[in-house]
């Protein structure tokens, strides 16, 4: 190889050299250029501004709202039961200014948009309807003229006398045209409770034969008077005259159910209507009003409309003998009024239309004939209503007769129990309530001033709350106290005695209390009770009251066997576990009483037979008849013969309550 063709004179090598550093700086150049320009870009995407992001509204719907107010700021709403206020929004989109205000829908039921918490659209439901409400259900309400109107899914009701209130279709007053009703597409969208006027006629479902049910078969009926049969569809009602006693039959495919209302109008006031396939214990009842007739998917129901104080004649002298004295029965009669008004506020079969049924499950209606005294009573009282010391209706909660002492309402375990203040646990005798009445008047001894409610309130508190203490209330029930009002009446004391406990038809009691309400049977359990079902029951070692209720009622029982507990709660409950269906009651005159499904009442203390560690039979000494809550009947009666008048016996028993006139008279 020839090395000499690589050799390079200085020269040469100096040129390469200068070469190479040359390259270097221009390469140099070439990477600061490169950064400087990174870097101006770099600032310039710095200082431009990021593009805005798009605003997306908020928008919000609420419907069927009741709009307060309207004025020039905004509007205020009723929504849920909650006031809220909004101002104007946009009139649009890309307008700055605020939409021009509608006063005109102040007080209206509407539907309204919100963007970014401000109005931008009402619209106000306009139509509306007014008649007589005939029944409501979940799926509707019927009105008179109109038929049966269905209910908007997202329909709202609202209570606007008194204080402003949510309402539903079950709380409007049926019977009267006091309500109107908003319709959008042919739906009711809003319920408007206008007013609270003193309503004067009720609405009572009549039960078939002997209380039997709700429903009859084939309703025969007839009038004392002519009368008329009504009966089509609204826009063409028929009218058809049939004279008095004459006879009809209304199946289920009669030709009078062109809809499923028929109403039997007698041709004058004083008319009765007779059910003549009804029985009752009068016999076949008559009845004063008019009579409708209701086809439903069971059966026909029968509504009597008739005037409350006209009921009341009927309703008296079946839940109050008619021999009581005039104090009693006036004091009966405001009773009844009072509780019969409180169905009329608050309707028990809303998907009739009526109020109350005649059975003991509201007020016995027209199973006793009406009697002149009874009569008189409601005629002396006419319009007298029992209300609470805050202004509200009373709930005028009566019994037959007590052991001596009565009870509360905590007895039922509803959640209005507690709020009911004036039913209170007293003594029934007639030295507590020459005391009460006397610390009333403000002559009772030396109670110095401001002393003498609290005075009144602890002389009657207490033995109720002492009635609790097992021991004390063994006493109180075994033995007899002279001074009670009812102490010679036959239930004041009584006896039940199983020789033969039947733990099979105890266990099929406890089931079918379970059934009605599992809260109130309970089964211990993991250390605590429990909501089980109860499959069987083992031999009963232990049957005792574990607590009582004011007044000393029986509030709750534990059955115990080898490998069960089972809690007992409620008086009633208790009474329906304990009867064995075949033991008679022994009241205290000697005389036997069947009681089938409940004893007498809750007042009462066990003693059990054991044999072999297992419980055998059992006795029960007890006292008073019915729950034990508001007035005692019999002990009306007895403070009346002693000289009290209707309203001194009902402010007993009502604690702090008065009596007003609904009609304004006095």
């Amino acid at each position: 190889m020839d090395r000499n063709r690589w050799n390079m004179n200085r020269a040469q090598r100096m040129q390469l050299k200068a070469f190479i550093c040359l390259l270097g700086i221009l390469l140099l150049v070439i990477l600061l250029l490169g950064r400087f320009l990174l870097l101006l870009i770099h600032r310039d995407e710095e200082e431009e501004e990021p593009a805005p992001t798009p605003h997306i509204p908020v928008i919000e719907m609420f419907a069927n709202v009741w709009i307060m107010e309207a004025d020039e700021e905004g509007i205020m709403i009723f929504r849920d039961g909650v006031c809220e206020s909004y101002s104007w929004g946009a009139a649009g989109e890309g307008e700055q200014d605020a939409a021009v205000p509608d006063l005109s829908v102040r007080e209206q039921v509407a539907d309204i948009v919100l963007t970014d918490g401000q109005v931008t659209s009402v619209t106000a439901m306009r139509e509306k309807i007014n008649g007589k409400i005939l029944g409501a259900d979940d799926s509707g309400i019927e009105v008179e003229g109109y038929g049966k109107l269905p209910l908007a899914a997202d329909y709202k009701g609202y209570r606007l006398y008194d204080s402003l209130e949510m309402c539903t279709a079950r709380d409007v007053f049926f019977g009267y045209n006091y309500t109107d009703l908003c319709i959008e597409n042919g739906e009711v969208c809003g319920i408007l409770m206008v007013k609270e006027e003193a309503m004067e006629y009720i609405r009572v479902l009549i039960k078939a034969s002997d209380y039997e049910g709700l429903y009859h078969a084939q309703p025969t009926i007839t009038c004392d008077v002519d009368y008329t049969v009504v009966y089509g569809a609204y826009d063409n009602l028929q009218q058809e005259s049939h004279p008095a006693w004459e006879e009809l039959t209304f199946g289920y495919d009669s030709e009078y159910f062109v809809e499923d209302r028929i109403w039997i109008v007698p041709s004058v006031l004083t008319g009765k209507v007779i059910l003549q396939n009804c029985h009752r214990g009068q016999g076949t009842p008559a009845y004063r009003g008019q009579m409708e007739l209701l086809r439903t998917e069971d059966g026909i129901v029968v509504i009597d409309e008739v005037l409350m104080e006209e009921y009341l004649y009927s309703v008296v002298p079946s839940e109050m003998p008619a021999g009581y004295p005039p104090e009693a029965l006036k004091a009966q009669a405001i009773c009844a009024r009072t509780y019969a008004y409180g169905r009329m506020m608050h309707a028990g079969y809303p998907q009739y239309g009526a109020h109350a049924d005649d059975s003991t499950s509201y007020q016995v209606y027209n199973n006793i004939l009406e009697s002149e005294s009874t009569t008189t009573a409601v005629k002396e009282t006419y319009g007298q209503l029992l209300f609470t010391e805050d202004g509200k209706l009373a709930e005028t909660f009566y019994y037959s007769t007590s052991c001596g002492i009565g009870s509360d309402s905590n007895v039922w375990k509803t959640q209005a129990a507690p709020t009911l203040t004036y039913l209170k646990a007293k003594l029934l005798n007639r030295t507590a309530m020459a005391e009460e009445l006397a610390v009333g008047s403000g002559t009772a001894g030396d109670v110095p001033d401001g002393g003498a409610q609290a005075a009144g309130e602890e002389a009657q508190d207490a033995p109720g709350e002492r009635m609790r203490d097992e021991e004390t209330f063994a006493a109180f029930i075994s033995a007899r106290n002279e001074d009670d009002f009812e102490v010679n009446e036959g239930w004041y004391r009584w006896s039940y005695e199983v020789e033969a406990l039947d733990k099979e038809h105890m266990l099929e009691a406890l089931q079918k209390r379970y059934a009605a309400n599992s809260k109130l049977i309970l089964t211990w359990k993991d250390g605590e009770y429990v909501s089980e079902t109860i499959d069987g029951l083992e031999d009963i070692t232990d049957l005792y009251i574990e607590k009582r209720g004011s007044g000393g009622i029986a509030d709750e029982l534990v059955i115990e066997t080898e490998n069960q507990k089972i809690k007992v709660i409620s008086e009633h409950n208790i009474r329906y576990v304990l009867n064995d269906g075949a033991t008679k009651v022994v009241r205290q005159d000697g005389s036997e009483i069947a009681s089938p499904n409940l004893l007498p009442s809750g007042f009462f203390i066990i003693r059990t037979g054991i044999d072999n560690g297992n419980v055998i039979r059992y006795n029960l000494v007890g006292g008073g008849f019915g729950h034990g809550v508001g007035m005692s009947q019999n002990g009306a009666r007895a403070m009346a013969d002693s000289g009290y008048a209707a309203m001194e016996i009902l402010l007993y028993f009502y604690e702090n309550c008065v009596i007003e006139n609904i009609y304004g008279q006095e």
